[in-house]
């Protein structure tokens, strides 16, 4: 039998918009439901089924079969429900097939609104579907205009947005241009679906390599993570699945040229590429280069590191404004000191100090806290009794005396450090008399 048109039109908008075609089938059904209702009212008992053999939306009218009629509309009496079924009773509900083009102008409008209501819902409901599973990937699209706070795109499916937060500082676009983006979210609102672009986020780094270096994709080279001030600064840790593999050659290319087309997408952001290392002190030493790292002192309480550097290399380390270290932080995850060495001896001179200080303490005794992480009357302060007792192989009592001392000792320095200039003038021996006041004049002359 040949297909209606009706299927040819389904199959048709299935196709144009990229919408299901069960959906639309449904979105028929509810329409046809609806235009009987119309017609008939509330009342109205039917089923709609839709005849894939014929293409065609079929509609039965749901009777009771009664012995008097009082409801045509609704009910059938016993001799025609035995021609429809010859095995029904009183009381049995039959189908008859409906002829639609009986339910009407009105109802055929209603209809049509509700396809068009229908459709627009799938419509919103594929789009976000598309774009939801495509989030985290980058897409191309054209720029359709521009305002002070955001760039609207063109997807083909849909319009995107990208924030001004979102956009590389000092870029401009204008109406036509095409534009990559990273795709940062997609929200579901009343309006259709909204989605938000990045070009600033350090995963539009991550996918661009991905797209220029063919052994990411292979899984041979992993990017492991990215930091990124967009417009200025990017690092990328990367690693090989392969020992005949330099992955930082794989990224940078011949003659650089896979890392100098990310470079001329992201409007010539310096690319640091950072081999990664399972151990974290080393790790933060690749990502700080090319400043050369004479010590790493790890606090894992913290998750910090205080990094200590030659002192000629160290606003190398530390780069303009902080941003070497500040990157390097964001891509290793430890919070970074870096202290030239200069800086270093010399607070780990004041904090022997400061042990040597407290009464007790001999040089043997410092070197015994020294190897056990205790540099300072500070980090004594800060631990217990049972440890201090334990690492300095002497009694609780001991420990706890060292420890209230050292306590008193931090105190009594930080009240010094606190008070206000000047707050402990020495005594001057020619005071005015109690019922004068002292002149500028006889101020500058103690002052002589």
């Amino acid at each position: 039998m040949l297909i209606t048109d009706m299927k040819r039109v389904i199959e048709q908008v299935s196709r144009d918009k990229g919408i299901e075609f069960n959906v639309l089938v449904k979105a028929l059904e509810e329409a046809l439901r609806s235009a009987a209702k119309k017609k008939f009212g509330n009342k109205i008992d039917i089923e709609i089924q839709y005849n894939e053999e014929t293409g065609e939306l079929e509609v039965f009218q749901f009777k009771e079969v009664v012995e008097t009629v009082t409801d045509p509309a609704f009910q059938i009496n016993m001799e025609e429900g035995l021609k429809l079924d010859p095995e029904c009773e009183i009381g049995d509900s039959l189908g008859t097939k409906m002829d639609t083009t009986t339910f009407g102008r009105i109802a055929a409008q209603s209809a049509k609104q509700v396809i068009i209501q229908k459709l627009k819902i799938a419509e919103r409901s594929a789009v976000y579907n598309s774009f939801s599973e495509r989030q985290g990937e980058i897409i191309n699209g054209i720029v359709q205009r521009s305002t002070k706070n955001e760039i609207i795109v063109n997807l083909g499916q849909a319009e995107a947005v990208l924030p001004k937060r979102e956009q590389i500082p000092g870029e401009n676009y204008r109406r036509g241009d095409r534009i990559r983006a990273y795709i940062l979210k997609v929200l579901e609102e009343s309006r259709g679906p909204q989605v938000v672009l990045s070009r600033t986020h350090p995963a539009f780094l991550i996918n661009l390599f991905k797209t220029e270096v063919p052994e990411i994709n292979e899984g041979v080279v992993s990017i492991v993570n990215a930091a990124r001030e967009a417009g200025s600064r990017g690092k990328i840790a990367v690693r090989s699945n392969d020992p005949d593999i330099d992955p930082i050659g794989a990224c940078v290319g011949v003659k650089g040229n896979r890392v100098q087309s990310v470079v001329q997408e992201l409007k010539g952001e310096k690319i640091d590429i950072i081999p990664w290392h399972m151990d974290p002190a080393k790790f933060v030493c690749n990502a700080l280069a090319p400043a050369e790292v004479s010590r790493v002192i790890i606090d894992e309480v913290n998750h910090s590191m205080e990094v200590v550097v030659p002192d000629e290399v160290q606003s190398i380390a530390i780069g303009r404004g902080g941003q070497n270290v500040r990157l390097a932080s964001k891509l290793t995850g430890w919070n970074l000191d870096v202290k030239s060495l200069t800086d270093y001896d010399t607070s780990i001179q004041e904090g022997l100090d400061s042990l040597m200080a407290l009464s007790g303490i001999n040089k043997t005794m410092a070197d015994i806290l020294s190897k056990a992480g205790l540099f300072s009357a500070d980090d004594l302060s800060k631990i217990s009794v049972e440890e201090l007792a334990e690492a300095a192989r002497i009694s609780e009592q001991d420990a706890e005396n060292l420890i209230q001392e050292a306590t008193q000792a931090i105190r009594a320095a930080q009240e010094k450090e606190d008070a206000p200039a000047g707050e402990a003038l020495p005594d001057i021996e020619d005071h005015p008399p109690e019922d004068e006041t002292a002149t500028d004049a006889d101020v500058e002359n103690h002052a002589e």
